[in-house]
This record gives structure tokens, C-alpha cells and sequence, in this order.
């Protein structure tokens, strides 16, 4: 006689569950069902989320990326294609790389806004997947110095997505189909784009644990992260003063890291449970810490996780709230436009065996092909990771080409590891005027080297300008983007001001952090590097030293 548990539990699984129950009943025992294929299978509700969240990620970058077009984006401003094509690689793939002209750059802005919107419908949704990715791809390499582990990690996901069957539910692709949708999909697929989330949170976590000054073993790395004035904002100008909580919410993260495998390895409520802990850590980053849209990428890679228990219990809240009335209305609302969409929108559908079995074939070998390439090089990264220095053991050039061609390389994911940034920096220009005047041109006022606001991300007037800055700094005299800046603020000044600029320095200043001077930035060690010297309009360089 079976239990009421195992009853209950029959009575909500889904249809194809139980098929494979009986299946896995008759055939091999209960041993069959339990395998490692449910680990990595997905909801296709889940699917159909994580498209509408990613294509409303594409739309929103490209509207925060507008607000500097010119400036970012054109020949007229610092990043010129020939400098972008310089620090993107040789064989770095992008169509912006066609042409110099600003508006046919601005018609290429809105033909990936029309993809996104296409993702976002799911219209040929394979079709719009694999497109979004390549001009996600182009744009990135349009302009790298303005990049992040973000971005990084959208490519990544965008990737893998192009083999996910995206328009299974709640699509224009779903009504065209003369079939009830899929419950859930598993294949190589679903299995590398949740690797993918766990790859970057277990190194991560490695990183950190190999942290030799033992901050994140002990709790206080967060507290001082939450120092930075460059990078903390909103709620992290208040959470930096209950340092308490901060210790004990960094080690969670530390400890969710090291954990981060059983995001594969559980499945139900406790996979559902880890889930939103991880959900529940990036929402707090985007609250706190300004690090452009890592958080919304991450938390769109989570959605993935989500199986068949999560979208039971949501059902169930909804009934318990009395909200399931609601709910069906706004769904059928959101059908009934969706079918209008769908009868104006032509469908092309393969319906001859052949025609299905040769696509079939060919999506089966494009996925073992891509999978076998991207395995064979996260191997690699491993060996380099373990400190095994092999050189016969590695990617062949072809496929470090391929990598390096579309941005799907693996990076190191150690962010903020394996010991955190413990200091803050701001940026001075010291420039002179032909007539002899002294300007911080960077933060436009006199020239000192003060602080030029409380908080220092004011310092930056879009979050990408920071990772920009950090190109700058890094690239020093020997690299030519300082020069191009140099030269853009150079000309600008003299247009906007009626006075030329003779000189202009790239300064950073560097402030120590430590525990008694978290909150007191007046109390902290500041030390000035000198970056880059220019000369403007013929004028040879001269240093402006800080004071002692």
C-alpha cells in the first residue's frame, strides 16, 4: 500500500514525469529514474523566462549604452575603430567593424533592438538567438575597453542559449505549433549553460579560498569592499556602518561559492532553496555595490535552475493569495495579443520526416561539435588553473581562434579574489591652459588633488566610464588610448572654453583603506601616481607634481 506522500506526489507530477516513472518502474526499478539527466534537465517555463529576461537586458544596454554614442561608439570620440580593432585581437569578430559612418553605427544599434524585440516575442526564436548573440559579440568588441565580467558572462550565456529550445512556451513560435509544449528539456545543451553559472562560482569561491591574507575565511573582506567610495552606492553608503553584518553576509557568500556544485547536484526544494540565496546575494549587489549589470545577468542565469517544483509552488502561493483569477486574466490578455501577433507573422515549419530528421542531424552535430570544442578548452583552463604547466595539453590554435573570434573564452572569474581591493582611487587631470591657468580637467575645477566628491562614484557619469578608466590606467605610456582621450579633452576644451590647452597629465590617486578609516576618508594614506604625460597640439609633455 502506498503512502499519502508518495500519492501527493503522484498527483502533481507532470505527465511526462510520470511516464518515465512507470518507464523507470517496469523496466530497470526506481534506481533508473534517479539520474544524473534530471540534474541538468530544465523547465521550459524557466526557458521562456530567462529569453524575455535576456532580451530585455539587450534592449536596456543598448539604451544606456546610447547615452554616450558618440563619445564611446564613433571615430569622433576615444575609442576609434582602429583602436578598437587593436585591443579587440585580429581575428575578433564584429560587423561594426564595416563601417566608420555614425548613422549606419546608429542603424546597427536598432537592428539589434529589433532582434531583441524579435527574442523577446520569441518569433524564430533559434534564428533570433543566434543573431542577438553575434551582434551582442559585435558591439563588445566594438568598443573593449569598456567591458566587464558582465558582459563576459552575457556572451557566455547568449552562447549557450542558441542551442535551448527558448520558444517552447509563451512565444509566437509556441502558437504556430500545431503541438502541446514540452514540460522540460535535457540534453548537452541545458547541461553546459547550468555548468556555465557553477564554473563561475566555483572558481570564484576557489580564488577566495586561496586568499593568503585569509580575509574571506574570516569575514572581513566585505567590510572593506563596503569602503570603497568608487564603487558602493545606495544602500552600501548604510550597510557600511553595521560591519557585523557585513562579516556574517560575506561569509555566507563565501560559503555559498565553495558550495555552488550543488546547484547541479540538488534538484526540488533544496536546489530551489540554494537557488534563490544566490538570487537573494546578486540583488544585494545591485543595491549596493555599482557593478554594472552583473547582478541581472547573474540572477538571469539562475532562472535556469528553477524545475517543474518552483512553478508548483508559485501556483500555490498564487491560490493561497487569492490571486489565481488575476493571473488568468492577465495570461489571457497577454495570449489573446500574442495570437494577433502570431496570424500577422508567417510561419515556416519543416513538416516533411526528412526535412525534421536533417534538421535534426544537424542541430545534434553542432552541439557536439561546439560542446566537445568548449570542453576540450575548459579542460585546459583547469590544468592552467591547477598550476599543471603542460603545453601539450590545451586547445588547438583553431579552436582558441574560434574563442577569441566571438568572446567565449573563459576567464578567471576572480572577482574581487583572491584578496579584495582594499583601496579606493579617484582620478586628477592636471592640465595647463596657453595662458597659463591650472585645471583638474577630468573633474572640470581648479586643479588640486583633493577629493572631488564624497562619494566617488559621482566621479563617473555612466558605470562603464569605470571600467574605461581602469583601461586607461592600465594601458599607461605605453598604450595609445590615453592618447586619444588626451587629445578628444584637448579639443573639447579649447571648442567649449575659447582657451587651448598646452599640457595634460593622467594622475591616479591611491587611498589605503583600513578598518578605523572606513568611514573617514579624510584619515587615509593617499599616494599619487603619475600614469601618462601629453602635450597638446605640438606642445611636449610636462609633469605637474602632486604635493608632498
Amino acid at each position: 500500500m502506498e503512502s499519502p506522500l508518495r500519492s501527493a506526489l503522484w498527483r502533481r507530477a507532470p505527465p511526462p514525469v510520470r511516464q518515465r516513472i512507470v518507464a523507470a518502474k517496469s523496466s530497470r526499478g526506481w534506481r533508473a529514474f534517479l539520474n544524473l539527466a534530471d540534474c541538468v534537465r530544465v523547465d521550459t517555463r524557466s526557458l521562456a523566462v530567462f529569453r524575455i529576461v535576456v532580451a530585455l537586458l539587450i534592449l536596456a544596454d543598448l539604451l544606456l549604452r546610447s547615452r554616450n554614442f558618440s563619445f564611446y561608439y564613433t571615430d569622433d570620440g576615444v575609442v576609434p575603430q582602429s583602436l578598437a580593432m587593436v585591443h579587440a585581437g585580429e581575428n575578433a569578430f564584429s560587423v561594426y567593424y564595416w563601417t566608420s559612418d555614425p548613422t549606419l553605427i546608429a542603424a546597427l544599434f536598432v537592428v539589434q533592438a529589433l532582434f531583441a524585440i524579435q527574442l523577446l516575442v520569441g518569433y524564430k526564436t533559434r534564428i533570433a538567438m543566434a543573431v542577438s548573440f553575434l551582434l551582442v559579440v559585435s558591439l563588445d568588441h566594438h568598443n573593449p575597453l569598456v567591458l566587464s565580467y558582465a558582459d563576459t558572462l552575457f556572451r557566455l550565456l547568449l552562447f549557450w542559449a542558441i542551442f535551448l529550445p527558448l520558444g517552447e512556451r509563451w512565444s509566437i513560435d509556441a502558437l504556430h505549433r500545431d503541438r502541446a509544449p514540452r514540460w522540460t528539456f535535457v540534453g548537452a545543451a541545458s547541461a553546459l549553460a547550468l555548468a556555465q553559472m557553477v564554473t563561475m562560482y566555483a572558481q570564484n569561491g576557489y580564488h577566495k579560498y586561496n586568499d593568503d591574507s585569509e580575509l574571506w575565511q574570516s569575514g572581513g573582506a566585505t567590510p572593506k569592499i563596503f569602503g570603497l567610495d568608487e564603487m558602493t552606492f545606495l544602500l552600501g553608503d548604510y550597510f557600511r556602518h553595521i560591519p557585523t553584518m557585513l562579516e556574517y553576509g560575506g561569509l555566507t557568500w563565501y560559503y555559498m561559492l565553495i558550495a555552488s556544485p550543488l546547484l547541479i547536484l540538488l534538484w526540488g526544494r533544496p536546489r530551489m532553496l540554494l537557488t534563490f540565496m544566490f538570487v537573494g546575494g546578486h540583488a544585494s549587489f545591485a543595491l549596493t555595490v555599482r557593478i554594472g549589470a552583473f547582478a541581472y545577468v547573474a540572477i538571469a542565469g539562475l532562472i535556469l535552475f528553477l524545475q517543474p517544483q518552483f512553478w508548483r509552488d508559485a501556483a500555490t502561493l498564487v491560490r493561497a493569495a487569492n490571486l489565481q483569477d488575476h493571473v488568468e486574466t492577465a495570461g489571457n490578455g497577454v495570449e489573446r495579443v500574442g495570437r494577433r501577433i502570431a496570424s500577422v507573422l508567417p510561419s515556416v515549419v519543416f513538416d516533411s520526416s526528412r526535412q525534421q530528421l536533417a534538421r535534426a542531424i544537424g542541430y545534434k552535430a553542432a552541439i557536439v561539435i561546439v560542446a566537445g570544442s568548449m570542453v576540450l578548452l575548459t579542460l585546459s583552463a583547469g590544468v592552467q588553473f591547477a598550476g599543471v604547466a603542460d603545453d601539450s595539453v590545451g586547445p588547438t590554435d583553431e579552436i582558441q581562434e574560434y574563442q577569441d573570434r566571438f568572446g567565449v573564452e573563459q576567464p578567471e572569474w576572480s572577482i574581487f579574489a583572491p584578496t579584495p581591493r582594499t583601496t579606493d582611487r579617484y582620478y586628477v587631470f592636471p592640465a595647463r591652459t596657453a595662458d597659463g591657468e591650472m585645471y583638474d580637467v577630468f573633474n572640470d575645477r581648479e586643479l588640486t588633488y583633493d577629493r572631488p566628491y564624497d562619494e566617488l562614484q559621482k566621479q563617473h557619469d555612466a558605470y562603464r566610464e569605470r571600467f574605461y578608466m581602469n583601461s586607461i590606467r592600465r594601458a599607461g605610456d605605453d598604450g595609445a588610448a590615453p592618447e586619444y582621450l588626451v587629445e578628444h579633452i584637448c579639443e573639447t576644451w579649447a571648442d567649449e572654453r575659447g582657451v587651448e590647452l598646452t599640457q595634460v597629465n593622467v594622475y591616479e590617486v591611491i587611498e589605503r583603506i583600513d578598518r578605523d578609516s572606513i568611514d573617514d576618508p579624510d584619515e587615509r594614506e593617499r599616494h599619487y601616481f603619475l600614469r601618462s604625460m601629453h602635450g597638446c597640439d605640438g606642445h611636449e609633455p610636462e609633469d605637474f607634481a602632486p604635493p608632498d
